[in-house]
């Protein structure tokens, strides 16, 4: 029984050993972009000729439809404010020479994706970035004592991947080759007490996009959840950035060197340094009443002394 017992433990250490190599490998990719995962050039291009942005007036949409523009990609623009849109698609073809349209939606409303669909026919897609999403409130709270926006949100987070994933994988997988990239939140890989309902509709996309790139991986297309942490843009309240605080920009440019890493990524070192720190904390630790009660009084102090103007 001994005997056994020391194989046992011989053979648990071992593979401990074997997640903790596995995981350190992966972890290096991050230190070296273009050693360990050097993309060609064309790799983006090579998607197809468009490339389609939910939420693509401002933050993250934006950045990255400027960025996948630069990689040679012409770009259709989603988002809700026309306005907003236009301008930014403007300056789009100015900078880069690549063809921009627009579609105007609110991802609140459950009709708009007949008319999204009609408007990308013909259209050789080789890119989606689910990108848009609502926070129900940037400050902490209990569950009951937020606004009651939750059909919004749970439309906005969770029914647009859905529903942007099934109109553009259609096409994707004639063709064998195209890439999905859906936008989670560091908060979405644990359960978050205080942001209750935003962290549950990104666990959503995390536990779908890994399941989507299980039956789609063997007919070329590449499905990765991005589950950044603290980006600057207008639903963060453009907080100042920092270390930690990516600018849209700084993020989006990071993250497209990790599009085939894996199945899911936090898009830039510094938010992986972060995951990884996090994962040590023991989940028990966040759930305590003591440290809701500590994060509810300090960390909204935080935040606001941290806001600015766009």
């Amino acid at each position: 029984m001994g005997e056994f017992q020391q194989q046992l433990l011989t053979l648990l250490g071992g593979l401990i050993c074997l997640f903790t190599l596995v995981k350190f490998i992966r972890f290096l990719k991050y230190f070296f972009p273009y050693v360990w995962n050097a993309l060609p050039q064309s790799f983006f291009r090579s998607m197809g000729e468009w490339a389609v942005v939910t939420g693509a007036g401002d933050g993250i949409g934006k950045a990255y439809s400027l960025e996948l523009a630069k990689h040679g990609l012409n770009i259709v623009m989603i988002s809700r404010t026309l306005e907003k849109l236009q301008k930014v698609a403007t300056e789009i073809e100015q900078a880069t020479g690549r063809n921009v349209k627009i579609i105007q939606a609110d991802f609140t409303k459950d009709y708009i994706y007949e008319n999204i669909e009609e408007c990308l026919q013909g259209l050789e897609i080789g890119i989606l970035v689910n990108n848009v999403g609502m926070l129900h409130n940037p400050l902490p709270c209990r569950f009951l004592n937020g606004v009651d926006t939750d059909e919004n949100l749970i439309s906005c987070n969770i029914i647009s991947v859905i529903k942007m994933t099934r109109i553009i994988l259609k096409q994707m997988e004639p063709r064998q080759k195209g890439l999905i990239l859906n936008l989670s939140s560091g908060l979405g890989t644990f359960p978050c007490p205080l942001y209750t309902i935003y962290s549950a509709s990104k666990a959503f996309v995390c536990t779908f996009s890994k399941a989507l790139q299980a039956e789609y991986k063997a007919k070329g297309i590449t499905i990765q959840v991005v589950a950044p942490y603290a980006v600057s843009t207008p639903m963060t309240m453009y907080q100042k950035p920092n270390l930690i605080t990516k600018t849209a920009e700084e993020f989006v440019r990071e993250s497209l060197f990790y599009v085939t890493v894996g199945e899911e990524t936090f898009g830039c070192l510094a938010h992986e340094i972060l995951a990884c720190i996090l994962q040590l904390i023991p989940l028990w630790v966040f759930h305590s009443d003591r440290f809701q009660e500590v994060f509810l009084n300090t960390f909204p102090n935080y935040l606001k002394r941290n806001w600015k103007s766009p």
